[in-house]
């Protein structure tokens, strides 16, 4: 069987695509108020530094994926229970992707929509994307890139042309300013979005030209987080940091006040089409880092086999783990600050360190 390979462009469309994928609609960062744009931007260093260790390990177990090497760093008999935490948070997260776009597809359009129906609908894309291989998926990935791009450029433009945005609501900066925005950038920002790339060690091992891994991965990470700090640095100087603070989806709310010369309004289609889009390729990705972990550790040949059940277990978290959305969120900040941290960097950062002191020693067999 020939194996799947991805090129640098493609790589840069994921990790772009993964990295918005939420982050863009839901608020993040909401200790630092309205400096959550200097959040992001320290955040960011930190979100570089994370994918570098996961490009390092990559560069020392090029055809291994996280939960192989994990096991030849520290041996099968920590290593294999340690890579198998990783399967039920990676379909825990999808789910979590998943339920915040039925929700907002049914805040906004489809209120009359059954949650089950449009999750379902999500979720059997996924499938058929990840039944055609990560080769197919990473070309979607890249036409889809472009049309977020121009979606973004379109969106922005015209809330700034409307007169919407007030710079008066991300200034001034006090000295508690810049400490609540520190505070807030780690480990908040630092894991969500940025350390979620953890999962792109699943994927790296496809790639054809690893030399060139490193800059696209870097390239990437650094686009996506400008990305996100122009966004809600112009939703915050829409909506103020009261609003910003309390809005479910404050890219949402901001689109809807769009108004140009009574002409062009009802702009919240692309804000729809573009969370469709983010999420479709993050809980993609997601159930792809969970299906090929599994096939790795129980030994399946064939990862496609375990599409359908993983596909299942999402869908079905996806509504089950939280009553409503105020629960949800609850749920998913005490998630972030106890077990993504964990697995996103307190073990490949173990990793790291662990391989380079045996390799320095030699103590590998």
């Amino acid at each position: 069987m020939r194996k799947e390979v991805i090129g640098p462009s493609q790589l840069f469309a994921m990790i772009v695509l993964f990295e918005l994928g939420t982050a863009l609609v839901v608020p993040i960062g909401l200790k630092s108020g309205h400096a959550v744009w200097l959040s992001i931007l320290m955040a960011l260093p930190g979100g570089v530094l994370l994918y570098l260790i996961y490009y390092d390990l990559y560069r020392q177990f090029p055809e291994l994926i996280m939960s192989g090497y994990t096991q030849k760093i520290l041996g099968k008999a920590i290593g294999w229970p340690l890579s198998l935490l990783y399967i039920p948070v990676l379909m825990f997260n999808g789910s979590r992707n998943l339920r915040e776009a039925g929700d907002l597809l049914i805040s906004s359009t489809y209120d009359r929509t059954p949650i089950l129906v449009i999750n379902a609908i999500m979720v059997i894309a996924v499938m058929y994307i990840l039944n055609k291989g990560i080769e197919v998926f990473a070309r979607t990935a890249e036409i889809y890139f472009w049309i977020i791009m121009i979606m973004g450029l379109v969106c922005n433009f015209i809330v700034i042309a409307a007169g919407l945005v007030d710079v008066k609501h991300l200034f001034p900066l006090q000295a508690d300013d810049w400490w609540d925005a520190l505070s807030s950038a780690y480990p908040s920002i630092w894991i969500f979005p940025f350390g979620e790339l953890v999962c792109m060690t699943t994927v790296l091992p496809h790639f054809n030209k690893p030399r060139k891994a490193k800059r696209a991965g870097v390239m990437a990470v650094i686009l996506s987080g400008l990305l996100l700090t122009f966004t809600h640095a112009i939703e915050i100087s829409v909506l103020g940091e009261n609003i910003y603070s309390r809005a479910a989806f404050p890219i949402y709310t901001t689109i809807t006040l769009v108004n140009v010369a009574n002409f062009i309004q009802r702009l919240d289609a692309l804000v729809i089409l573009t969370l469709i889009i983010g999420v479709f390729f993050k809980m993609s990705i997601y159930c792809y880092a969970a299906t090929v972990i599994t096939a790795d550790l129980f030994k399946v040949q064939d990862y496609r086999k375990l599409v359908v059940p993983v596909g299942v277990i999402v869908l079905f978290s996806s509504f089950m783990s939280a009553e409503n959305y105020t629960s949800h969120l609850n749920e998913g900040r005490a998630f972030l600050k106890y077990i993504l941290p964990l697995l996103c960097a307190v073990i490949p950062i173990l990793l790291f360190l662990v391989h380079h002191v045996r390799k320095r020693f030699g103590w590998y067999r």
